[in-house]
Protein backbone atom coordinates (compact mmCIF):
# COMPACT_ATOMS: atom_id res chain seq x y z
CA UNK A 1 0.00 0.00 0.00
CA UNK A 2 1.06 3.50 -0.60
CA UNK A 3 0.17 6.39 1.60
CA UNK A 4 -0.74 9.73 0.12
CA UNK A 5 0.50 12.66 2.08
CA UNK A 6 -1.53 15.82 1.84
CA UNK A 7 -0.08 19.04 3.12
CA UNK A 8 -2.41 21.31 5.00
CA UNK A 9 -1.79 25.04 5.03
CA UNK A 10 -0.42 26.28 8.32
CA UNK A 11 -2.22 29.29 9.75
CA UNK A 12 -0.15 32.05 11.24
CA UNK A 13 -1.60 33.70 14.34
CA UNK A 14 -2.02 37.46 14.39
CA UNK A 15 0.15 38.97 17.08
CA UNK A 16 -0.84 42.39 18.40
CA UNK A 17 1.25 44.38 20.82
CA UNK A 18 -0.37 45.05 24.19
CA UNK A 19 -0.65 48.79 23.50
CA UNK A 20 -2.62 48.16 20.31
CA UNK A 21 -4.81 45.59 22.04
CA UNK A 22 -5.66 48.07 24.80
CA UNK A 23 -6.47 50.72 22.20
CA UNK A 24 -8.85 48.35 20.38
CA UNK A 25 -10.44 47.28 23.67
CA UNK A 26 -11.03 50.85 24.85
CA UNK A 27 -12.36 51.92 21.44
CA UNK A 28 -14.75 48.99 21.30
CA UNK A 29 -15.96 49.63 24.85
CA UNK A 30 -16.63 53.33 24.10
CA UNK A 31 -18.52 52.43 20.92
CA UNK A 32 -20.55 49.77 22.76
CA UNK A 33 -21.43 52.15 25.61
CA UNK A 34 -22.48 54.85 23.14
CA UNK A 35 -24.71 52.35 21.29
CA UNK A 36 -26.18 51.17 24.61
CA UNK A 37 -26.93 54.76 25.64
CA UNK A 38 -28.60 55.71 22.37
CA UNK A 39 -30.66 52.52 22.15
CA UNK A 40 -31.42 51.79 25.79
CA UNK A 41 -31.16 54.94 27.88
CA UNK A 42 -31.91 58.00 25.74
CA UNK A 43 -35.58 58.75 26.40
CA UNK A 44 -35.74 62.23 24.95
CA UNK A 45 -36.75 63.88 28.23
CA UNK A 46 -33.54 62.79 30.00
CA UNK A 47 -31.40 63.08 26.90
CA UNK A 48 -28.03 64.81 27.07
CA UNK A 49 -29.17 66.56 23.89
CA UNK A 50 -32.21 68.24 25.52
CA UNK A 51 -35.78 67.51 24.48
CA UNK A 52 -34.77 66.35 21.00
CA UNK A 53 -36.64 63.12 20.17
CA UNK A 54 -34.93 62.36 16.83
CA UNK A 55 -32.60 59.68 18.19
CA UNK A 56 -35.37 58.13 20.29
CA UNK A 57 -37.70 57.89 17.31
CA UNK A 58 -34.91 56.57 15.06
CA UNK A 59 -34.18 53.59 17.35
CA UNK A 60 -37.74 53.18 18.70
CA UNK A 61 -38.51 49.80 17.11
CA UNK A 62 -35.06 48.48 18.02
CA UNK A 63 -35.70 49.43 21.65
CA UNK A 64 -38.85 47.31 21.75
CA UNK A 65 -37.15 44.44 19.90
CA UNK A 66 -34.34 44.41 22.48
CA UNK A 67 -36.77 44.61 25.40
CA UNK A 68 -36.18 48.20 26.55
CA UNK A 69 -39.38 49.89 27.75
CA UNK A 70 -40.08 53.40 26.56
CA UNK A 71 -43.78 54.18 27.03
Amino acid sequence: MSSVSTSRPVSTPIVLPVSKSVLWLVGTAILALAAYYFIGVDQGAVSVFGNDMHIHEFVHDGRHFLGFPCH
